[in-house]
């Protein structure tokens, strides 16, 4: 498989190869690159590919609130966010509702960039 895709290959690697801090702020802005396809597929009228967009995100979302520790405060307010976004993308896709996906996007981006300067403050105590 990865013989024909060496774009794949490279994508594996990183992955093997990445901290977990790494891994997380992959799944962000993975979160982030399919809540905007989700958009543009909807825009175009494309409402399988806006469907499937939808679902990765979700996907990605579930997972975060999967890994929670839950023995920190934080992690249950994280839990409560993770779940209202996992609900407001559901009514997203059941009524294909772009200005439900712009305000799970400006959440998903927060998150990501609240990651990247944790993880710059963590480089920095070091």
């Amino acid at each position: 498989m990865y013989k024909n895709n060496p774009y794949a290959k490279i994508k594996e690697n990183a992955i093997n190869t990445s901290t977990p801090e790494e891994l997380t702020l992959m799944l962000y802005d993975g979160a982030v690159r399919f809540a905007n396809q989700a958009i543009i597929a909807i825009e175009k009228k494309n409402y399988e590919g806006a469907n499937n967009a939808i679902q990765k995100t979700k996907n990605i979302i579930r997972e975060f609130q999967l890994t929670l520790n839950m023995k920190y405060d934080i992690s249950h307010e994280l839990y409560s966010a993770y779940d209202y976004m996992h609900r407001r993308l559901t009514e997203a896709n059941m009524k294909k509702d772009i200005e439900i996906l712009n305000e799970i996007l400006e959440y998903l981006k927060l998150f990501r960039d609240t990651w990247k300067e944790a993880m710059k403050i963590a480089r920095a105590s070091k």
